[in-house]
């Protein structure tokens, strides 16, 4: 499967308009290659709304959940470095999702993408994962397409309490294609759709790829 993980965790936020220069400078240089310098860490993606919505979607793809309760990874928010010391209060709005993977379908990762985040409901989750997910990377313009749960909510760390208090994540479901008028239009029509199930909470942004670094390169950089 496309994910490099049986886990992932998902971030959408904002940041203040005169510290986004940094924030991407300091995200790409120093956050990333940090966090992936954690055992289970696979791989992590920023991406840049391409429309309405929080102006960040960040997921990194994890071993398992337990990544994400892991000694290590709880060292480093709660002893952050000085510069995401600086960084955090920047931050606005944060969710963030410590989350299952429940399938993902396809190949590679297209430059746009689509997240559509709603309730969890059983029913909508089997209907998504036998029905229209295996589908979908086959459609013109799309890539692939993953399905997360959240799982837990995330402990509290000396990195939230500089930032604020974050939002959890219910459902999430992906969609990455190399065309952004396929993804976009693909996204809503599925939006529509589980609208139409009964599902009352519900959004949906779109995004262009910013930058994504893996495991093994975050080691070769270093």
């Amino acid at each position: 499967m496309p994910l490099l993980g049986s886990a992932a965790m998902l971030l959408s936020f904002d940041v203040e308009a005169a510290a986004i220069e940094e924030h991407d400078r300091w995200h790409t240089h120093e956050h990333l290659p940090e966090r992936l310098s954690i055992p289970g860490f696979l791989r992590g993606t920023r991406w840049i709304a391409a429309g309405e919505g929080p102006r960040y979607m960040v997921v990194y793809e994890v071993e398992s959940l337990e990544t994400l309760a892991s000694e290590a990874y709880l060292e480093r928010l709660n002893h952050p470095t000085p510069w995401t010391s600086r960084m955090m209060p920047h931050y606005r709005g944060m969710s963030r999702g410590l989350c299952a993977v429940l399938g993902s379908f396809g190949f590679g990762q297209g430059g746009a993408a689509a997240l559509v985040r709603f309730s969890s409901a059983e029913s909508l989750d089997r209907w998504l994962l036998e029905d229209v997910l295996p589908k979908l990377p086959g459609e013109a313009g799309l890539g692939s397409a993953h399905l997360l749960r959240g799982a837990h909510p995330a402990e509290m760390t000396n990195e939230q309490r500089i930032r604020g208090a974050d939002r959890g994540v219910d459902s999430a479901l992906i969609v990455t294609g190399y065309d952004d008028g396929a993804v976009a239009d693909r996204a809503k029509r599925l939006t529509g759709d589980i609208r139409r199930r009964g599902v009352g909470e519900l959004d949906f942004a779109t995004y262009r790829l910013s930058y994504s670094l893996t495991r093994e390169e975050s080691r070769g950089a270093g």
